[in-house]
């Protein structure tokens, strides 16, 4: 079997994150996800909180159309650095260094990977900045069989929040046996 394709700025991106002690990286199986995020959105504005060394950005990036631009935001600022650098020779990638919510002045966007502030502290804010059919990804889940969805024995309000908002469509997708992602789309 053959192996699946992994783009050079994530082979890099990972590099970067090995180098910096940084265990936190995109899984492939989100990665491929976010591809197909952006790609479904060519022409649209990307945006990513949580940017890490780059390895999301880089699968972002990965389906991004011609026209379309990708802002990503880490408060870290060495890994801000290093990801920035990843993607010097592109100027439709912004890398910010700072809050999650430097992201709102880019916004509406078309697609939203909410990985890291945003999430849990302001959900209703993050669904917000999605313009209309805007797909909103957010991953580190646990798949529960239960509904509604269970993490630890108590109800994952959260993960609650999200699959319910009455402004989207959503639904949770298995990445592994152990892991899945939330995905959703603004309505029109």
């Amino acid at each position: 079997m053959a192996e699946r394709d992994v783009p050079d700025r994530v082979v890099v991106a990972e590099r970067l994150a090995a180098e910096a002690g940084f265990k936190k990286s995109c899984i492939p199986e989100v990665g491929r996800l976010l591809r197909l995020a952006a790609a479904a959105k060519p022409g649209g504005v990307v945006a990513e909180s949580g940017t890490g060394s780059g390895v999301g950005t880089a699968w972002l990036h990965s389906g991004l159309g011609a026209g379309a631009r990708l802002v990503t935001v880490e408060r870290d600022e060495d890994l801000a650095r290093r990801a920035a650098g990843v993607f010097a020779d592109d100027d439709r990638v912004s890398v910010l260094t700072g809050d999650w919510r430097l992201l709102e002045r880019h916004a509406p966007f078309d697609v939203f990977f909410c990985d890291g502030g945003g999430k849990r502290d302001a959900p209703e804010r993050v669904v917000e900045l999605l313009a209309p059919g805007g797909i909103l990804v957010l991953d580190d889940f646990t798949p529960s069989a239960d509904w509604p969805p269970r993490f630890e024995g108590k109800v994952d309000e959260l993960r609650l929040f999200y699959l319910t908002h009455p402004a989207l469509d959503a639904t949770e997708v298995l990445t592994t046996p152990s892991s899945s992602a939330v995905v959703a789309a603004r309505r029109v």
